[in-house]
């Protein structure tokens, strides 16, 4: 072995990764970047879960009832209800992840060493909350049975057969046996079709620009939206065959029930594709080459799986990661995909999603059509 050429060889290479500052610069703050995501969306030890009231009751002790659920961290019961019909729609809209119902006559069986009946219930979409809700809840109710218990014996000074005990039935919707398949499958579906459609764009015009063929569609009289909608119409065609095929095969072979309208299912899966793809366009006009736009790929693929909600509950993040994560269209994607599949919901409940996807989708074609049209320049 020659060390001197080998050493030019070195040189040589050192000089090439310096000149491609984009890439250099992705290098080099990949590791950071995903370390702080990674470090703080990794997260499993959920708190602060919201949960609406509905109190039957509305006496001293149901009030301290409540306040011991709140004071215990894991619970945040900051919405009161008066029937149960609120209830439901704050489940389904998922501005809640659990509910407690305290029937009238609490107050009185307590005073009466009777055994007081509450409800729990919970949102199983998410099992991790959802276990960590079903467990905290019981704990809670028993702890404050055992204070009851400890009040009486101070008062009466001497130690009584039987106490007052909090019976807390608890009731899992949605998801009663708490099944990660019935999580994980259709966020699954939401997140092969986000990689799928962003990569086949990604290289769209940066595949052109390679090829030398870029100088030809500048010479025609093609406008720049023209070309961007042009090259996305194929990819939308692909990308919507594709959704239909992992939702049919995720649900059917994974035994995961579509419990909402499959039709509205599809419709609103088709247009998460163009959002993804506007995305995809986005990354090949901003992109040098072909490496460069496979590397912004990645830096956006990866991020989206945690502060989506894909595997790790967001309401699990420090609030700066759960705002980082409502500029991934997958988050909102997959609301829909686990509204309508497994609480079979409508679009009533799911319009803030579709909006928010819409304007996604709009800005980033605007953005990609501008911008190539600079290049164009």
């Amino acid at each position: 072995m020659n060390i001197q050429r080998l050493l030019t060889i070195i040189k040589k290479e050192f000089i090439h990764i310096k000149r491609d500052k984009p890439s250099l610069v992705i290098a080099i703050m990949t590791p950071i970047v995903f370390i702080i995501l990674f470090g703080y969306a990794v997260n499993t030890d959920v708190e602060n879960i919201d949960m609406a009231v509905f109190d039957n009751d509305k006496t001293l002790e149901s009030r301290e009832f409540v306040t011991k659920l709140k004071n215990s961290n894991y619970f945040n019961p900051n919405i009161y209800v008066d029937n149960i019909n609120e209830l439901e729609k704050l489940i389904d809209k998922e501005e809640v992840k659990s509910a407690i119902v305290i029937p009238s006559g609490f107050s009185k069986d307590l005073k009466r060493n009777k055994n007081p009946k509450v409800q729990l219930i919970i949102d199983g979409t998410d099992p991790t909350i959802a276990r960590t809700a079903l467990q905290s809840g019981v704990l809670i109710s028993n702890m404050y049975s055992i204070n009851i218990q400890e009040n009486i014996m101070k008062k009466s000074g001497k130690i009584l057969k039987q106490f007052p005990k909090i019976d807390m039935k608890t009731r899992v919707w949605y998801n009663p046996n708490l099944e990660s398949s019935k999580f994980i499958i259709p966020g699954l579906i939401g997140l092969i079709m986000q990689n799928i459609t962003v990569m086949l764009t990604a290289f769209s015009l940066v595949r052109e620009k390679e090829r030398g063929t870029l100088e030809l569609l500048i010479v025609t009289p093609i406008k720049s939206a023209e070309l961007i909608i042009g090259k996305m119409v194929p990819y939308i065609l692909i990308g919507s065959i594709d959704f239909i095929i992992a939702l049919l095969f995720g649900t059917i072979w994974f035994d995961v029930p579509i419990k909402g309208n499959i039709y509205l299912l599809i419709f609103l899966g088709i247009g998460f594709v163009m959002c993804s793809l506007a995305i995809g366009m986005f990354i090949s006009t901003v992109s040098v080459n072909q490496a460069h736009a496979m590397q912004l790929t990645i830096l956006f693929i990866l991020p989206s799986v945690l502060l989506s909600g894909f595997i790790f509950p967001r309401e699990a993040m420090p609030n700066i990661i759960q705002i980082a994560g409502y500029t991934v269209p997958l988050t909102y994607f997959l609301k829909i995909l686990r509204g309508i599949i497994l609480k079979g919901i409508g679009i009533e409940y799911l319009l803030k999603e579709v909006i928010i996807l819409l304007i996604f989708g709009t800005i980033l074609l605007i953005i990609s059509s501008i911008r190539f049209k600079k290049k164009l320049d």
